[in-house]
């Protein structure tokens, strides 16, 4: 099979996500080469790095011309609905990430909520609104806790999971009057709070053929014990075991199948990842939101657990023979721990140095994904970002995965660094 997948590939984005990404293509059989744009210092250390930003779509397309680029895989949302698939395609370049019209199921809460509903995909109930009076008398009338959310993108920041009707009210205010989230804001969703606990899913999707990869629960707060303000993900672990083999199969039958089969109903041609949020209720597992991507830090934990090629799982996707792949997951746990910069999500530092610790002293289960990182003009690590790395190990339990993680974060130095203490913590205790 290996002979007849690409030979260059093209990943686009410059976190995490994308880090995992490039590393798992690289231990494809098909020994692809494969280039990053515009990565961080991370990638470039393993593969060629363009300084093209992930919005620039007209230069990302001369780019893969240029390089004679086979295959493209796109990692964030925004160049996703900015078109950068649809440019792609009309070069006659394959490409695995949805078209604009599919990456609206991301870029829009409300387009995806109005799907939902009307399908009958189990969702919370929920109203939009664009001006602030309606919105408060409505937050007034379901009361708190209630969900607020941006109508666009907003780097995963654009929900406010309100416990009092004060900071529900500010929430509206801020968004609709207050211009938090910009033009992402000038509509907002408010729906009511569903209650349990939160997994996520995602699904390599072509059409109206399907894969659901190894299950995952992200840690959206964040400070310990699930407190402050959401990020884009202070960690992840794999497998989620709240999902059960039983569960999994409801989720599929209620959510995955219908959901997959509504976007092709809708006339959405999908190919790409399809990352559904679920909030696993009293009453059943319900869709918190749609994703058009591979979920940073899910990424992180899910792909290192293929045994599957990961390079002939998304070319299969992309080429409609989605339906041949059989995906083989090994056993071990991975959990990642995401550390940041103090002050994360709202502002914080950029190009305090970073020393890692020397290879001999970092486990052959653990990697360190690079997210906010650069290289200054000295030639040395720094922070660039919000999420700087992603400390990533693999065991045959979830409690020394995380004992391998959490060391490795301890040896790295970093002034500003920042880290949660609890991942994977409630599924160790039911344990």
């Amino acid at each position: 099979m290996s002979a007849n997948l690409p030979k260059s590939v093209l990943v686009i984005g410059a976190g995490g996500r994308e880090h995992a990404i490039v590393r798992a293509l690289l231990t494809s059989p098909a020994c692809p080469r494969v280039l990053c744009a515009p990565g961080n210092a991370g990638i470039a250390a393993e593969a060629p790095c363009y300084p093209i930003a992930a919005d620039d779509v007209a230069s990302l397309v001369a780019l893969a011309r240029r390089e004679h680029v086979e295959f493209v895989v796109v990692g964030p949302e925004v160049p996703l609905s900015l078109g950068l698939s649809d440019q792609l395609i009309a070069a006659g370049i394959p490409v695995y990430g949805p078209k604009a019209d599919g990456a609206r199921l991301e870029a829009s809460k409300v387009f995806t909520k109005q799907i939902l509903l009307k399908h009958k995909i189990p969702t919370a109930p929920a109203r939009i609104f664009t001006e602030v009076e309606p919105a408060l008398v409505y937050v007034r009338l379901r009361g708190a806790p209630i969900v607020i959310k941006a109508d666009g993108l907003a780097a995963g920041k654009g929900v406010v999971v309100a416990q009092s009707l004060v900071e529900a009210e500010s929430a509206v205010c801020d968004m609709l009057a207050g211009n938090k989230f910009g033009a992402a804001g000038s509509q907002i969703l408010i729906e009511d709070c569903l209650t349990g606990e939160e997994t996520s899913l995602l699904v390599v999707v072509s059409g109206r053929d399907y894969v659901i990869l190894p299950t995952s629960q992200d840690h959206k707060r964040v400070g310990d014990g699930d407190t402050g303000p959401n990020t884009g993900g202070m960690g992840a672990f794999s497998p989620a075991e709240v999902v059960t083999t039983e569960l999994l199969r409801r989720i599929e039958c209620e959510i995955v199948r219908p959901s997959v089969n509504a976007i092709a109903d809708e006339g959405i041609a999908f190919c790409g990842t399809l990352f559904i949020g679920i909030m696993l209720t009293p009453v059943g597992p319900s869709v918190l939101e749609y994703n058009t991507r591979f979920g940073d830090p899910e990424t992180q934990v899910v792909l290192p657990r293929l045994a599957t090629d990961v390079l002939a799982l998304l070319w299969a996707a992309t080429c409609g023979e989605l339906a041949k792949v059989t995906l083989d997951v090994h056993s071990e746990h991975a959990l990642c721990v995401v550390i940041a910069a103090k002050g994360y999500p709202e502002s914080y530092p950029k190009g305090d140095p970073i020393i890692l610790p020397p290879g001999s002293r970092v486990p052959a289960s653990v990697t360190i994904y690079h997210a906010g990182t650069a290289n200054n003009s000295a030639g040395q690590l720094v922070t660039a970002g919000g999420r700087v790395l992603g400390v990533t190990s693999l065991a045959p339990t979830l409690r020394e995965a995380a004992a391998r993680a959490y060391a490795t974060c301890d040896q790295i130095q970093c002034v500003s660094k920042y880290f949660r203490r609890d991942i994977g913590a409630k599924q160790l205790n039911r344990q």
